[in-house]
């Protein structure tokens, strides 16, 4: 007997919607999807947690969440980053509420239990003669996150113990983060704390818009054209190459009409150039030269996005890394980080900081054209027609743009399959492919024979 924890029917429709290019709106807010996304996705794959310089010192620690897991990130003693279950184990309370700081040991405010950096239990108050001499501290040390892992400062965090590892989730993107966050000696830094607020949208359509979409640019931020920040032609933001790669992964090199950035290397100090040519291949070297922007994602929430801003008259470039934390099927909490090249000019990081506070975070203009198109999204989709069990064509989301039209540019230096525009829904698809491959995993489970 089959017991089904979807509907079948549903499920198969969907499938085969997906096959012809078609995903249906219903599917975006849908609780029991979100639920499942819950358990299937963000239970198995890696997400980010923190850069390796927000923690510098032994007893550094930040706290963060894996959707409604919450983690307590530390270095001990031994320089090594461990992540546990923030969570005391004696009554189950939240053990750390600090965003960040330095701390040698974390005690729990309900009953005072302590743990020492490598997680163990060191104190109990009136332990001998609450609970005996007999027990054993051993056995209640936190609960260590089942994976952590490290890529080029990058930590990350699965939920699986047997999830595959890291850099093998990560596959040919470690390429292109490589040119991104390994281009400078001594790596990146985070510059000021991660911004954090809650935006009425899905984790999948920010995902998306990000990783997947620079065709909404010409329209949803229509503003910067107007102020001469961005060019006239709509089809600016597409010249370059999108790049699908595994487990749902992708990048978009963008470049310009020429096929080269307006400024070599994003607008950085020319000094850096030498060094960049010194720690990247020449297959790199060659397109962090041309390129204007860097956009993309990992799968499933984390996004990044590497531009050229101007501010007074100069230019600047930086990195903006995103996680995108459901916190329900309408609501994210986005989390966004800052980093820039240790080894540039104070000045130059100092100036850069300012154009990105311009841009994204709460107050950054593009942050709140994307947000409002968000939460038109999430309004709409909601809706009775919009849940018809009976798929059709009348109420799904079309992404048919590129669909067995445009051929991979096999003359691309870089590994992934490469496309010649950036207006393109590949990346869109692969997101999508790999959504419904982990959610049907399992799907219909058979029941234990009595």
């Amino acid at each position: 007997m089959i017991k089904k924890t979807l509907d079948e029917k549903a499920f198969q429709l969907l499938k085969e919607k997906m096959e012809q290019g078609l995903f249906p709106q219903w599917v975006l807010t849908d609780p029991d999807i979100y639920e499942l996304e819950i358990d299937k996705i963000f239970g198995h794959t890696w997400q980010f947690l923190a850069h390796e310089t927000e923690l510098k010192d032994s007893g550094s620690y930040v706290t963060r969440w894996m959707v409604n897991d919450p983690v307590l990130l530390v270095k001990n003693r031994k320089g090594e980053i461990k992540g546990y279950l923030n969570s005391c184990t004696h009554r189950g309370t939240q053990l750390c509420t600090a965003d960040h700081g330095n701390k040698k040991n974390f005690t729990c405010p309900y009953h005072g239990w302590s743990y020492n950096l490598d997680g163990e239990l060191i104190g109990i108050v009136a332990g001998n003669k609450v609970y005996g001499e007999e027990m054993d501290k051993s056995e209640w040390g936190l609960r260590e996150i089942p994976q952590v892992a490290s890529y080029q400062g990058m930590i990350f965090g699965c939920l699986d113990p047997v999830a595959m590892p890291l850099e093998e989730y990560l596959g040919d993107m470690k390429w292109y983060f490589d040119i991104l966050l390994g281009r400078s000696d001594g790596g990146m830094e985070v510059r000021g704390l991660p911004q954090r607020w809650v935006a009425k949208a899905n984790w999948k359509a920010t995902a998306e818009n990000f990783a997947a979409d620079p065709y909404h640019v010409q329209t949803t931020h229509r503003s910067t054209v107007e102020l001469g920040i961005s060019p006239e032609d709509p089809l600016y933001a597409g010249y370059g190459h999108q790049i699908v790669t595994e487990n749902g992964h992708g990048i978009n090199v963008i470049t310009s009409k020429t096929g080269k950035a307006r400024v070599p290397y994003q607008g950085t100090p020319e000094s850096m150039w030498p060094m960049f040519k010194k720690n990247l291949t020449p297959e790199q070297d060659e397109i962090l030269s041309g390129v204007t922007v860097f956009v993309g994602g990992v799968y499933p929430n984390l996004s990044f996005v590497s531009p050229i801003h101007g501010t007074e008259g100069h230019l600047h470039n930086y990195l903006n890394f995103r996680m995108w934390r459901p916190i329900g099927p309408e609501k994210v909490e986005v989390w966004c980080w800052f980093l820039i090249d240790k080894a540039a000019p104070e000045e130059y990081k100092e100036a850069a900081y300012r154009g990105y506070l311009g841009s994204f975070g709460p107050t950054g203009t593009l942050e709140q054209d994307d947000t409002e198109t968000w939460a038109r999204i999430v309004e709409v989709s909601k809706g009775l027609m919009m849940r018809d069990k009976e798929l059709n064509y009348n109420n799904v989301s079309n992404y048919l743009m590129g669909f067995d039209r445009v051929e991979p540019d096999e003359s691309f230096p870089g590994p992934g399959i490469a496309y010649p525009t950036t207006y393109l829904d590949a990346i869109s698809r692969s997101m999508h492919e790999n959504w419904f491959k982990l959610i049907s995993k399992d799907l219909f489970v058979k029941e234990a024979v009595k």
